[in-house]
């Protein structure tokens, strides 16, 4: 089965994640990127047929930006 939120298929073609390849390019607008899809997700769950992966969207962003916090400051 498709996990649609922690490891959405369209996001790992190739040798390196999608994620990865983000982090590596922002450097330091990384931490900004993951804030802006936290509230991407919850200002939009409301208005989608799938609310419940939205806010699991929300969530992994949310997980990812206190792990990067936690690590780097």
């Amino acid at each position: 089965m498709q996990d649609a939120v922690n490891k959405p298929p369209h996001y790992n073609q190739g040798s390196i994640e999608c994620i990865d390849y983000l982090k590596d390019n922002l450097g330091d607008g990384f931490q900004h990127y993951l804030d802006g899809n936290i509230k991407k997700y919850l200002h939009r769950w409301r208005y989608k047929n799938a609310p419940i992966e939205d806010l699991r969207k929300a969530r992994w962003y949310l997980d990812r930006l206190i792990q990067e916090v936690n690590e780097n400051g």
